[in-house]
């Protein structure tokens, strides 16, 4: 199914899981967002983890193989990671060696982020603030995002809250933000509700059957 017949799953509430959550199968076919350069672009827009004045500049300077090879890498980082949250999931995140992360840190090396004192103006009134900024050299530096939004996952958030949905096909994962820790699909709009109408269905045959 081509990813532009359907919006990116962005259900995750965390970015660096939303990442992860870029191939899944929504309905009956497995959708990959980042499939090529294009969907990467498009992801990265639609995910809110680069403006549009950037991507357009990158557009301008750089080519479709360079944005396709970005993708390529991109896939690359998105299976490793994928095999490093599901064997913690679940469960807090300790013990875990600065060289299991090897990749990610080389990516946040390469990194050119710095701040800048900008006046905001609220109310008529002047305000200095500081602002992070990062320098958009090339293609390359589209996995920028990506990789701080990995950092911040691993870094920030309570692993024993990360979780897969419970539905028999998804492969989708999420923080669990719910009170009391309950929450068990993606969304119940599309696995939630199907389990409730396979239970329904079941119930119904059990009744049938008696």
């Amino acid at each position: 199914m081509d990813y532009r017949q359907i919006p990116p799953m962005l259900i995750a509430d965390a970015r660096g899981l939303d990442f992860l959550n870029s191939i899944a199968t929504p309905v009956d076919e497995e959708v990959d967002w980042i499939s090529d350069g294009e969907g990467l672009l498009a992801w990265l827009e639609q995910a809110g983890m680069v403006p549009p004045t950037v991507l357009a500049a990158l557009r301008a300077q750089s080519t479709a193989a360079e944005f396709d090879a970005v993708a390529r890498q991109a896939r690359e980082l998105r299976e490793w990671f994928r095999g490093f949250v599901r064997e913690r999931k679940g469960r807090p995140l300790s013990g875990v060696e600065a060289r299991e992360l090897a990749p990610l840190n080389d990516l946040l090396e390469g990194d050119e982020r710095y701040e800048e004192v900008v006046a905001e103006v609220t109310d008529g009134v002047a305000r200095l603030e500081r602002r992070a900024r990062r320098r958009w050299r090339s293609a390359q530096s589209l996995l920028l995002p990506i990789a701080e939004a990995l950092a911040s996952l691993v870094c920030d958030e309570d692993f024993t809250q990360v979780k897969a949905c419970e539905g028999a096909r998804c492969t989708l994962m999420f923080v669990d933000r719910t009170r009391g820790h309950a929450r068990r699909w993606c969304s119940m709009a599309a696995c939630g509700n199907r389990a409730k109408v396979a239970a329904h269905r079941s119930r119904l045959k059990q009744q049938g059957s008696h």
